[in-house]
């Protein structure tokens, strides 16, 4: 029987905190626990359209309890200060859902000198994630909750040379596929730390399929692409569908840590939650502890040690 949104239970007296929730499947993953009762955060780096998002959320669904907190991935001190604000009115977190992104995006640094791609996709939620851990540990039963992508299946680290420096070497795609894979690595290894510590908090990851969402527009700037970009909306399947995943994950009570969901689709392209596989190189032990120790280095955070 396919999994759906009339299978969540009711999120009473739940606070989740989303990514990325102002548009794509973080504004259907909010929107979806504010019907269930949740006290949603949307945590996003414009506030303006995160306002506009949760304004439709609360016209949609009357008595949806939301905040909008800033926060931007590529800016570790915009971690710490949007941590800062949430522990100030807020004592518990159920779930942390990690989806906010970007994909295939030119060469670039962030605010702390990290490339673009694993410094957003990954480095920022390490972060976020390690700041937040006293809050989750805290809260029975609590979530982690972090996206990755069939891209990881493509994904390459090099330790020599993790974020492409000064450029040498990028490739968007390949930047990106690596990011992804880093998703997976990372919460197989929180959740082997969280097993060592016995804790309530799981770890788990969820991908999307191939969804219509805002993450790849920046693809259509170009005059000619513009031509080909309705037609995402027949090849792809709605942002809806591509939440379902990123949502069972993070709310049904059969979910196990270090599960990892996806559409159940020929080739994972489509359809609705299941658990999925991802490849053997996203289970390699010294990979993720290696990973895991450069990200803290990297950060400055530690946690779960």
């Amino acid at each position: 029987m396919n999994w759906t949104l009339n299978d969540l239970p009711d999120l009473s007296g739940k606070v989740i905190v989303i990514t990325g929730a102002n548009s794509g499947i973080g504004y259907e993953s909010a929107r979806a626990f504010a019907r269930n009762g949740a006290q949603i955060i949307l945590a996003c780096r414009d506030t303006a359209k995160a306002d506009q998002a949760l304004l439709k959320i609360q016209a949609e669904i009357p008595g949806a309890q939301g905040e909008i907190l800033q926060l931007d991935l590529t800016s570790l001190q915009s971690v710490h200060d949007f941590t800062e604000r949430f522990k100030t009115s807020y004592n518990r977190l159920d779930i942390l859902l990690n989806n906010a992104g970007i994909m295939m995006v030119p060469y670039g640094v962030t605010a702390d000198g990290f490339e673009k791609q694993l410094g957003t996709n990954h480095l920022g939620p390490f972060a976020l994630t390690g700041l937040l851990m006293d809050q989750l540990l805290e809260t029975p039963d609590s979530r982690v909750v972090t996206v990755s992508s069939n891209a990881h299946y493509s994904g390459e680290l090099d330790f020599k040379d993790l974020m492409f420096a000064d450029g040498r070497g990028y490739n968007p795609m390949k930047a990106y596929n690596r990011s992804k894979l880093a998703n997976l690595l990372f919460t197989y290894e929180l959740q082997r730390r969280l097993d060592t510590h016995e804790a309530d908090t799981i770890s788990v990851a969820a991908h999307p399929g191939i969804s219509d969402t805002g993450l790849a527009d920046h693809f259509f700037d170009h005059w000619y692409s513009k031509i080909f970009r309705p037609l995402m909306g027949t090849l792809f399947q709605s942002a809806a569908m591509g939440a379902l995943p990123s949502i069972r994950a993070a709310v049904d009570p059969l979910v196990v840590g270090g599960q990892y969901y996806g559409p159940n689709g020929k080739r994972e392209r489509s359809g609705f939650p299941v658990v999925v596989q991802s490849n053997q190189t996203s289970h390699n032990l010294e990979d993720a502890l290696q990973l895991w120790e450069i990200s803290e280095k990297l950060t400055g955070i530690r946690y779960l040690d």
